[in-house]
């Protein structure tokens, strides 16, 4: 199951505070730096001391700053350069280093491939990687150091570290931290690699419980096999000479990657981590071993015999007892929420997407949540579940209908869930149990409209004649109501849509992960597709959220792209139109408080929009001088209206239905 780290939406949300009291979070900024080559970064850093901890997260923020010297109006052309900035998927590995001089890896990531004429990566561009630390509480107190080992042979990068330590009881006490191996060692050479992982022995310390080994392991280097960055191995966990684990050292979602599109080899998959990603450590729980318990662990890599090296840290973890019976968490609002970790996911209508974990003693049967969006009306879901200790799950919560009523505004909503209860009782800690976060809203998108949809000559496997790409429309159920699959190679499709009242999501599939275009693809012999959706009357593109149409980076999706939308089916009228492409669209419809007016067609817009009761009154009257005019209707009841456009020369007037529906 993958492991959610992105809990930023989450800790900005809580309140700083000096006082000890659950739920209540204690910032500690631990350093601000360039990092200008490969090397080591330190920073002493003060932490509070004589408190507990339910949770703490460490922040790492990515950023990019300009290298002295370095031209990007030249980069690449192989002048005007003095300097360098590079843009390439450099290993960044975090630690804190005890008084004592011991060091301990909390956590990994892969730089992207972030040169500053990508979309979404410009000079100014952040990105948040947020690790739980919780499990080195006991490290992270008085002063230690704080280190960053930046793998680049080029500046370009930024880096700045902030923990958030959110007070209160943990789940469980870390009784002992153990490093046991580290290092990056060559991989089927002379030595073999597994001679640098000789079997420990060691005894659990007092109030031992559990134990756990967390291992980060990422392959570098490429030999005739692609080995160690592109080619899959195994790594295998002996307890007392038994094998307990066998774990695969591989990531085959890059394609996946939120971080999209990069100016790199973004979508290939690699050993165990991702360009622009965090790296997911392994952890193997160690069964029988409490307070006193003596044993050998090992760790062995599978024979090779070629190049290519793994970067390791192993650290084994010895727990004391859970302190909670019934303690269900809510780690994550996946949508909506405009937390970059998540762009995939969003904006959404219809159903919000939770993640939740059990971290109490006892098996959870159900959780039964309220949510909504603030100021709108609250929504109460019991969710049947089957999660044991330490077991996590997203969840799918029951259509919203404020999600849609709000399709398509321009204004930054607030979400919000909470657990009222756990198996029907009341939970433990209830310091984890509400969320918030801040989202846009998804787009309202005409009823109908046209689809285009030219394939790629990269074909699936089991026939050659076959596109890889392919894109369905799913209903508010998640039905297929439209679909082009089994495409030609090469080929250009247009299907016209037409949708009935509801929300959507229309899903683009590349069975390769190589998106329907990538700058790499004449290296690979491909010929890249597109897609594009227009409007109907004025055959102008709809735009689609976190999807780029043009440029050098069009259609570079990766695994597949997914966009939801809400649509209205109301009869559109247009009178006394010589040009057949001008149209009027008002969104959301039905609306509340705010609707938008697309008005197309036209060389110049100067004129009134008008908006006529079911009795021909007019109960509205706006000036606009643009293509685009939002108009306040909170004062409107409920019930059928006409939205009138005319223009100030009265040579052109177009008509639409407007539902208000409060």
């Amino acid at each position: 199951m993958k492991r959610y780290f992105y809990l930023i939406g989450m800790i900005l949300c809580l309140a700083s505070t000096a006082k000890a009291a659950p739920g209540d979070t204690t910032w500690v900024q631990a350093t601000i730096k360039n990092l200008t080559w490969y090397g080591n970064y330190d920073s002493t850093v003060v932490f509070p001391h004589g408190k507990t901890y339910r949770s703490i997260y460490m922040i790492f923020t990515l950023g990019k700053y300009m290298c002295p010297g370095y031209n990007p109006a030249t980069a690449g052309t192989g002048s005007g350069q003095s300097g360098w900035c590079g843009d390439w998927d450099y290993t960044v590995l975090n630690y804190v280093t005890t008084p004592d001089g011991q060091s301990y890896e909390m956590g990994r990531l892969i730089t992207p491939y972030y040169n500053a004429l990508t979309p979404r990566m410009g000079w100014t561009a952040t990105h948040d990687y947020v690790y739980d630390v919780t499990d080195y509480a006991p490290l992270l107190h008085d002063t230690v150091t704080i280190n960053t080992l930046f793998s680049g042979y080029s500046g370009g990068f930024t880096e700045n570290i902030r923990f958030a330590m959110i007070e209160g009881a943990p789940d469980r006490d870390v009784v002992g931290i153990k490093r046991l191996w580290n290092g990056s060692f060559g991989y089927g050479g002379t030595p073999s690699i597994n001679a640098h992982f000789t079997p420990v022995l060691d005894t659990a310390p007092e109030f031992t419980q559990s134990a756990t080994l967390k291992f980060i392991v990422t392959g570098h280097g490429s030999d005739a096999n692609g080995c160690c960055e592109f080619m899959s191995h195994n790594y295998q966990v002996n307890l007392n000479s038994t094998q307990i684990d066998n774990q695969t050292i591989w990531r085959s979602d890059c394609g996946a990657n939120e971080l999209y599109p990069q100016s790199g080899t973004w979508p290939i998959q690699r050993g165990n981590w991702c360009p622009g990603a965090l790296v997911y450590p392994r952890y193997t729980n160690l069964p029988g071993i409490v307070a006193g318990s003596e044993f050998r662990l090992g760790l062995q890599f599978d024979p090779y015999s070629g190049g290519g090296s793994y970067t390791t840290e192993a650290i084994l973890f010895y727990y004391g007892a859970l302190k909670k019976t019934l303690d269900a968490s809510i780690d994550q609002i996946i949508s909506p929420t405009n937390d970059a970790n998540h762009l995939r996911e969003n904006p959404i209508c219809g159903s919000p997407v939770i993640h939740v974990k059990n971290r109490g003693a006892a098996k959870i049967n159900s959780i039964s949540f309220q949510y909504g969006v603030k100021g709108g009306t609250m929504v109460n879901y019991t969710w049947p579940c089957s999660l044991t200790t330490f077991a996590e799950s997203d969840v799918t919560l029951p259509a919203l209908n404020d999600l849609n009523t709000i399709a398509g505004d321009t204004l930054v909503h607030s979400f919000v869930v909470k657990i009222l209860t756990v198996n029907g009782s009341v939970d433990a800690d209830t310091t984890n149990n509400i969320m918030t976060s801040q989202f846009n809203s998804a787009p309202y998108w005409p009823s109908s409209f046209r689809l285009s949809f030219y394939t790629t000559n990269n074909s699936i496997s089991s026939d050659p004649t076959i596109s890889e790409d392919s894109w369905a429309i799913y209903d508010a159920n998640n039905n297929v109501v439209k679909s082009r699959t089994n495409a030609a190679l090469q080929k250009l499709y247009t299907d016209t849509v037409k949708l009935p009242t509801g929300f959507y999501k229309l899903v683009i599939y590349d069975s390769s992960c190589f998106g329907l275009s990538w700058w790499y693809f004449p290296d690979l012999g491909l010929t890249a597709g597109y897609f594009n959706a227009k409007k109907l009357n004025v055959n102008t593109l709809i735009p689609m959220t976190n999807y780029t149409y043009t440029g050098t980076y069009n259609n570079d999706i990766g695994c597949g792209f997914t966009q939801y939308f809400y649509t209205v089916d109301t009869a559109e009228s247009i009178t006394n139109v010589s040009n057949n492409e001008m149209s009027l669209e008002a969104y959301p419809n039905p609306a509340q408080n705010i609707v938008n007016v697309e008005i197309g067609g036209l060389n110049s817009v100067k004129g009134k929009i008008r908006i006529i009761d079911a009795l021909g009154r007019v109960v509205s009257e706006t000036s606009v001088f643009d293509t685009h005019r939002q108009i306040d209707t909170h004062e409107l009841v409920n019930g059928l209206y006409t939205l009138l456009f005319i223009n100030d020369n009265g040579g052109n007037m177009l008509s639409t239905r407007l539902l208000i529906a409060k």
